[in-house]
């Protein structure tokens, strides 16, 4: 069988959410990650039908998220103490990413 992938990149993955009036987005899921102790699971998210170009203006959004079977369950982060969490976690692996990418 062919591989599809070049140069060993995964493939996106790409989840629908829907807006307040229904109608179905597309998001990039471009990181997931559990905070150290706790069994909480989060994935930070950008919007594919962006019409920015500009990457470093990208809003990304974060949710929490359970896996059921094949069913996808998200949670919007509400209090200010699980954001600060969450923003800290996700920028601790950016950075960890980033350190990563200059010694490749």
């Amino acid at each position: 069988m062919a591989n599809d992938r070049m140069n060993n990149e995964e493939e996106p993955e790409i989840i629908y959410i829907p807006d307040e009036e229904g109608n179905e987005e597309e998001f990039e899921v471009i990181m997931k990650f559990e905070v150290d102790g706790s069994d909480a699971k989060y994935m930070m998210v950008v919007p594919l039908d962006s019409e920015e170009e500009d990457e470093d203006s990208e809003e990304v959004y974060a949710f929490r998220y359970e896996e059921d079977g094949e069913d996808l369950k998200l949670f919007t982060i509400e209090s200010d103490e699980e954001w600060e969490i969450v923003e800290e976690t996700f920028n601790t692996l950016l950075d960890e990413l980033g350190g990563e990418e200059e010694h490749d």
